[in-house]
């Protein structure tokens, strides 16, 4: 668990990679529970340079930092309970830049068929890297937010956007 300046994330990692990140909820105990929902509760531990190095990265980045100084798409994701497509999607998402968007329709596009968009938009619902998979800068149509599946829902994707200087829709937050 760390803390951000949106609230505690929790991290999760094995030997070579991070295994999972979560977003905050509304109390620490609650991120850890949401983090471990499918999974096996992990102990406590001291994070390896990487994961300390991705930690850092996150904190940065919620503080709204500028973008070369939180680069997350150096840190290495164990994707081997991912989907083929769902990595497609992730890989795309990683490449957004902070303070920038694309629409699940654009991310379907790059894909190879447009029509792709409404599963963009699931894979990016079960994305269990956010924010190092920033898929809160994945947007609806017209800029609007969309879903977002972390604590707080849109309120927090539009927040984390703020955050970076996005203005979804070119209307300012009012956060």
């Amino acid at each position: 668990m760390f803390e951000t300046a949106i609230g505690i994330c929790g991290i999760a990692w094995n030997a070579d990679a991070v295994v999972a990140v979560q977003l905050p909820e509304p109390t620490a105990e609650g991120t850890r529970s949401r983090m471990f929902r499918d999974k096996a509760m992990l102990p406590e531990a001291t994070p390896p340079p990487f994961v300390q190095a991705a930690i850092a990265g996150v904190q940065v980045l919620m503080q709204g930092a500028p973008s070369e100084l939180c680069d997350l798409c150096e840190v290495p994701l164990d994707m081997s309970a991912v989907s083929d497509f769902h990595q497609r999607v992730y890989a795309i998402a990683r490449r957004i830049a902070p303070g920038q968007t694309r629409s699940y329709g654009e991310v379907a596009e790059e894909l190879g068929d447009k029509g792709l968009a409404r599963a963009v938009g699931q894979a990016l619902g079960q994305n269990p890297f956010a924010p190092i998979v920033p898929c809160h800068r994945v947007l609806a149509a017209n800029g609007k937010p969309g879903g977002f599946s972390g604590g707080g829902g849109a309120l927090t994707k539009i927040r984390m956007l703020a955050i970076e200087g996005a203005a979804p829709g070119g209307t300012p937050s009012l956060f």
